[in-house]
């Protein structure tokens, strides 16, 4: 019988305490009120956004909320379009497309975040990988955002923050976790491609992603991540393709979306080095037609020296005129001597180039002492007076 009397009582209790359910802070309901007040003249550009956040938002983390909690209420996630990640993408498109329809996938968000936040001045960047979902890892690219707030780097996903898709629709649900997230807690859902991205000192392997071991590990190498990211920003874009190959293949390739971004880096690689082998050919291909123009120019105005020597000064034009002429073709044959010295063939040129720039080059070398006899006949015939002048004239040939 005492057990029947306890029991009721028991159940009471609980039942109360049910009622009075604890409610959870929400640290950010007035930044969010702000945000969302963003009048819709102002959210069609990137600038109109930042413009509207820096106006109203004082720190950094405050600013980033503004630009998260707007984007993930109000861009919706294109279902239909949800496989659509394409790494040749234009990248102004992918930010243009979301604020254009209102819709877009990981790629779009991700990329209207970090644009958004540069513009307000905040530093922030793009990162692709992949990701894990109740212990699946799931076999598409993913798309989301670092930005570097009060001089550390906290990670930002606002498509898995917007909510989620069931049965091939979106639900817009809040998702807090996937907002200002720090890399060690971050990296156990999202393995960026680039082990750079995961602003580590000992990055997570790809083989440590798959098995559910991303807790930091001392015992790996030591990656100064800090010190990388600032090389990789002053890299030209063929380095910073060419050593990120290099890195994610070194962490390991376990599906086949590592493996497409690495042959993807590779591949823009090859034509960033053919584009700029193509453009220092047509370079060198400028200079010689620069030289050649030059040369001709300087043959022109030389045989018309000759011609008024021929005619023997006449119509009469002051000495200094006279000079003028000569030394007006004579700089521009050291001109085009001066081009012809700067242009270096290299073994791809040589079939094409080789021979003419010979020929250019031979064709100054045998013009230079037809204007240092010239030179040094108008100086004689200057110092001369009128009768020892009319003496000095005979026939010349043209170049």
């Amino acid at each position: 019988m005492k057990w029947l009397t306890l029991t009721p009582a028991l159940l009471l209790s609980l039942s109360l305490c049910a009622q009075k359910p604890v409610a959870k802070p929400k640290p950010y309901a007035q930044v969010d009120l702000l945000a969302l007040k963003l009048p819709d003249s102002l959210s069609r550009t990137v600038d109109g956004i930042a413009g509207y956040v820096n106006a109203h938002f004082t720190t950094p983390t405050e600013k980033t909320r503004a630009i998260f909690i707007w984007i993930a209420e109000k861009i919706d996630y294109d279902v239909v379009n949800m496989f659509a990640l394409n790494f040749y993408d234009d990248p102004a498109e992918e930010v243009a497309k979301p604020l254009r329809t209102r819709k877009g996938i990981c790629v779009n968000y991700a990329s209207l975040f970090t644009a958004i936040c540069n513009a307000a001045g905040i530093r922030s960047v793009v990162v692709q990988g992949y990701t894990k979902e109740r212990g699946f890892v799931g076999f598409i690219p993913h798309a989301w955002s670092a930005a570097e707030v009060d001089g550390s780097w906290w990670l930002f996903d606002p498509t898995w923050g917007s909510g989620y898709v069931e049965n091939n629709v979106f639900v817009r649900k809040i998702n807090e976790a996937y907002f200002k997230a720090m890399p060690e807690t971050f990296i156990a859902t999202h393995m960026p491609f680039d082990p750079l991205w995961e602003f580590q000192y000992y990055p997570v392997t790809t083989e440590d992603f798959f098995n559910g071991k991303t807790a930091v590990d001392k015992s790996g190498p030591y990656f100064n991540y800090p010190d990388s990211i600032k090389v990789y920003e002053g890299e030209d874009s063929v380095t910073r393709e060419t050593l990120a190959a290099n890195r994610i293949e070194k962490n390991g390739i376990r599906n086949s979306a590592t493996a497409d971004m690495i042959r993807h880096l590779r591949v823009d690689v090859e034509n960033h080095q053919r584009q700029t082998e193509s453009d220092r050919q047509n370079r060198v291909i400028d200079s010689f037609n620069l030289a050649s123009r030059t040369f001709n120019q300087s043959v022109t105005l030389f045989n018309a020296f000759i011609d008024y020597r021929n005619d023997q000064f006449k119509p009469t034009r002051p000495d200094a005129e006279i000079q003028q002429m000569l030394d007006s073709a004579e700089r521009r044959l050291f001109a085009a001597k001066a081009q012809v010295s700067a242009i270096v063939l290299l073994p791809a040129d040589t079939p094409r180039l080789k021979q003419p720039l010979q020929q250019l080059t031979a064709a100054i070398a045998q013009a230079e002492p037809h204007f240092r006899e010239s030179q040094e006949w108008l100086t004689k015939y200057f110092s001369k007076g009128k009768l020892g002048r009319k003496t000095m004239f005979y026939k010349f040939s043209w170049l």
